[in-house]
């Protein structure tokens, strides 16, 4: 195969990456409806709205959790060019669109707000429309063509996916406050496990950073050292 233009793998990469970010954001959506599907009477006079309709919320915990997961699947899958990479990331946004749409449509009629699942709803309609550009037939030619045996193409697009995804997860509980203080003054539910979150976030950048740097280290060898006399 020969060789793809720089546009297009820089192309690939953003896509690898809003993929990557996309499926970090739907697990973290997921895992974190599991507080309100179990409990949603302790938080506050809207939420307790929810309770009578626990089981519906836990549907929703574990299908965009794996959801989320697919989408991660479908992150490795792209980063190793597997067969098949494409299509089943297009399956995995579009399921992701179709639970979190209806979570979205849920919540508004039970208590008058669906706010942080519209984002998730957001970024994977966007994730979706950066992949549908992906087959226009010019750019399908080109992206079609890359090499599947270019290893630094895929590292590279890794590094860049585990930075962006452990910034957002480090950045999350910033992000989501509004929708996650139920109170005035209250407390930041999307700030409830700090310590798990940080390290979970300071990993996958370390993760990144080191994919990125450790192998242009590993090509400079050190010269030897000789005693003149």
């Amino acid at each position: 195969m020969s060789k793809a233009k720089w546009w297009v793998k820089v192309l690939n990469i953003i896509g690898i990456v809003l993929m990557g970010l996309t499926a970090v954001a739907t697990v973290m959506a997921g895992i974190g409806t599991t507080c309100v599907a179990l409990a949603a009477e302790n938080y506050s006079s809207k939420m307790a709205l929810i309770a009578p309709y626990k089981w519906v919320y836990v549907l929703f915990v574990l299908i965009t959790t794996a959801v989320g997961v697919m989408g991660v699947r479908a992150t490795i899958m792209l980063i190793k060019r597997k067969p098949g990479a494409y299509s089943f990331s297009l399956i995995t946004l579009m399921a992701g669109i179709v639970i979190n749409v209806i979570h979205v449509v849920v919540s508004r009629a039970i208590r008058g707000s669906s706010m942080p699942t519209d984002g998730i709803v957001y970024i994977t309609v966007f994730t979706l429309i950066i992949f549908f550009i992906f087959r226009i037939p010019g750019i399908w030619k080109e992206y079609s063509r890359q090499e599947t045996d270019h290893e630094d193409d895929g590292r590279l697009a890794a590094a860049f996916t585990l930075v962006a995804c452990g910034v957002s997860v480090l950045i999350a509980p910033e992000w989501f406050a509004v929708s996650h203080t139920f109170e005035p003054g209250g407390f930041n539910w999307a700030n409830a496990w700090p310590l798990q979150m940080s390290l979970t976030g300071i990993l996958l950048v370390l993760g990144g950073l080191s994919l990125a740097v450790l192998p242009y280290l590993r090509t400079q060898q050190p010269k030897p050292f000789t005693i003149k006399r």
